[in-house]
């Protein structure tokens, strides 16, 4: 029981967890998640180079601090010193929990067996992921506004109506009073993304609120006339059960008083036609 609770808590986690994977090879910036792991792949085959990774300090790669890889192991590491999340794996840098540090301009320098040196430069950008969406509603004369909201870096908003997308991409947006339907608020940034929906009715007060209003009001109606019917029919049902039950009971109180009767009365019967057989022995 005990590896079973251990195993779902750890697929939970793994599920709650942002694995992002970004290469010293690659032209764009790596935008990696705070708290998260990033893997950081220096180069497919380590056994082949002494590696360096340096932090440029104001685009200056003399004085920032560097971390030495040398078979496939970080040594003098400055970079990630006193951070013992942080490994190096077949090529690739491991950082378990991302922090904000963690930004920055990065080169990777390969020293050759003759050698002789490459670099390549990264960019790595930091971002607090999406956290929940909350979307809320306030009508106002002739329109309605709707608000969303959400925690993380540089979000981008986007609006749907019933499906159809709305060109706005703000973190609010006005609507005709009168519209109505599912309208979602989807939040994202380059690291992770959330949406939430909620369902927009006409405002109180305008006129297509008004049918709807008295449209509701008669279902409602209805509805309660059905439930007082079906209550009707409940009690009518139970008070004929009520009565079956009770011309059952009577009837067996009855089945039981005639079968004590007859027991009785045999009962009466032998004791009569003992006492006569015992009289016709006293006079044999």
């Amino acid at each position: 029981m005990m590896l079973i609770f251990g195993l779902m808590l750890l697929l939970l986690q793994t599920a709650a967890c942002l694995e992002l994977n970004c290469s010293f090879d690659q032209s764009d910036p790596c935008y990696t998640a705070l708290g998260h792991k990033l893997n950081l792949l220096m180069v497919q085959d380590a056994s082949k180079y002494d590696l360096q990774v340096k932090k440029r300090i104001n685009n200056n790669t003399a004085d920032g601090p560097v971390c030495r890889v040398k078979n496939g192991r970080m040594r003098e590491c400055d970079l990630y010193n006193n951070r013992p999340e942080v490994t190096v794996i077949n090529g690739t840098v491991i950082i378990n929990r991302v922090i904000r540090t963690d930004s920055g301009n990065y080169r990777l320098t390969l020293v050759h067996s003759d050698g002789s040196e490459t670099s390549r430069d990264l960019q790595v950008i930091v971002e607090a992921p999406i956290g929940s969406v909350e979307v809320s509603i306030i009508c106002s004369s002739n329109q309605t506004s709707v608000f969303c909201s959400s925690k993380g870096d540089q979000i981008i908003y986007s609006w749907t109506l019933n499906g159809d997308p709305l060109m706005d991409g703000n973190s609010s947006i006005d609507l005709d009073e009168r519209r109505d339907g599912n309208i979602s608020c989807s939040v994202k940034n380059h690291v992770s993304h959330a949406q939430k929906t909620i369902r927009l009715k006409p405002c109180p007060g305008s006129a297509t609120a008004a049918v709807t209003s008295s449209l509701t009001s008669a279902v409602t109606s209805s509805t309660q006339t059905s439930e007082c019917v079906s209550l009707v029919f409940v009690l009518v049902w139970c008070l004929q059960l009520m009565v079956l039950l009770g011309l059952l009971g009577a009837f067996h109180i009855y089945m039981r008083h005639t079968s004590g009767n007859k027991q009785e009365d045999q009962k009466l019967r032998m004791r009569r036609l003992r006492e006569g057989h015992e009289h016709t022995a006293e006079d044999s």
